[in-house]
């Protein structure tokens, strides 16, 4: 493919500007594989970075898009050859360097994964960066000792992209899953990935008390600010809480008591830096751990084109599940 298809991110003057453009191979950045790109996704950061409501966008012009998977027609590592089917997401990719809103791209070696056994491209990308941080945060409650038997456990968002993937894999793992929501009509599409318990986002709006009545073994949370505070004083004695979001704010109104009174851990997760091995490992588990009949069900195909229309929608929540992708008719 000598000229392909992009949308370019541009900044002016006069502000940001978002629009389709052809582009040619040597119009990519560096890197050592060269894919082309079938299938793509929508994630908050990619509408925040299209929308320009938040400074994702690291270098200008850009190409957006944190995932992508496709076929490499290049390669000067000798991990991948010609013919191979790949994903890759995080480490900048649509956000410091040109990412998978085109037909093609070049990236570097390390950032490129093998398309898992039992998955298929769309499979990867219905999964996408959100999916790999919801089974990034089932990993950290893992590694802290919260089991099946420790309790419920609650997922705030849960309609979103996160918060979809992660009931579907904590109840496929066996948990008690309690999802938490701000679109009470969505509570059929919850239970139908797992949840146990529709619990509304208004119990987390209120001013956080310094401990609440204990009811979480453990919580995943995509909020920050006053909701992360509110689910973490109602977390039971030696609980954690995976918090993977900001979508509410970056502020954290709480203080000391659940930690020191209760044994409560806070752990963070971010999956733009998460080293290769790791990346390789919790692609291997959502292949094993994600029931791929409720990942289908929660997941719409949709033409690349839509992507502009659908970056305000997924910043405003408006969002349901996952959204696939298609470039070049996706084959």
């Amino acid at each position: 493919m000598s000229s392909f298809e992009a949308l370019i991110i541009s900044k002016s003057d006069e502000g940001q500007k978002v629009g389709w453009t052809t582009l040619d191979e040597g119009d990519l950045m560096e890197g050592d594989v060269t894919i082309r790109v079938t299938h793509s996704t929508i994630n908050y950061k990619d509408g925040l970075a299209i929308t320009g409501k938040a400074p994702i966008v690291r270098r200008w012009p850009m190409i957006p898009g944190v995932d992508l998977a496709g076929i490499v027609t290049a390669s000067a590592h000798s991990d991948f050859k010609p013919g191979d089917e790949v994903v890759a997401n995080g480490s900048g990719i649509g956000e410091g360097h040109y990412g998978g809103y085109a037909e093609m791209a070049r990236l570097k070696s390390d950032w490129v994964v093998p398309l898992p056994d039992g998955l298929t491209r769309a499979d990867c990308m219905a999964i996408g960066t959100a999916g790999v941080t919801s089974m990034l945060c089932v990993q950290a409650l893992e590694a802290h000792d919260v089991k099946m038997d420790s309790g419920p456990v609650l997922v705030t968002g849960a309609a979103g992209g996160v918060g979809s993937v992660a009931v579907a894999i904590l109840a496929h793992l066996g948990y008690r899953v309690a999802a938490s929501t701000g679109r009470p009509e969505t509570g059929d599409y919850l239970r139908s990935l797992g949840a146990a318990e529709i619990v509304l986002r208004e119990e987390f709006t209120g001013s956080p008390r310094p401990l609440g009545k204990a009811r979480w073994a453990g919580a995943i949370d995509v909020a920050g600010s006053t909701t992360l505070a509110n689910v973490i004083s109602q977390i039971e004695y030696g609980g954690t809480v995976a918090a993977c979001g900001l979508a509410q704010g970056m502020d954290l109104p709480t203080n000391v008591a659940p930690f020191i009174l209760r044994n409560v851990t806070l752990a963070g997760i971010d999956s733009v830096m998460t080293p290769k091995a790791k990346r390789i490992e919790t692609w291997k588990r959502l292949a094993k751990d994600l029931d791929l009949g409720k990942l289908r069900a929660m997941t719409e195909t949709r033409s690349i084109r839509d992507a502009v229309a659908l970056a305000p929608e997924i910043v405003a929540g408006r969002v349901k599940g996952r959204i696939v992708f298609e470039l070049g008719g996706g084959v």
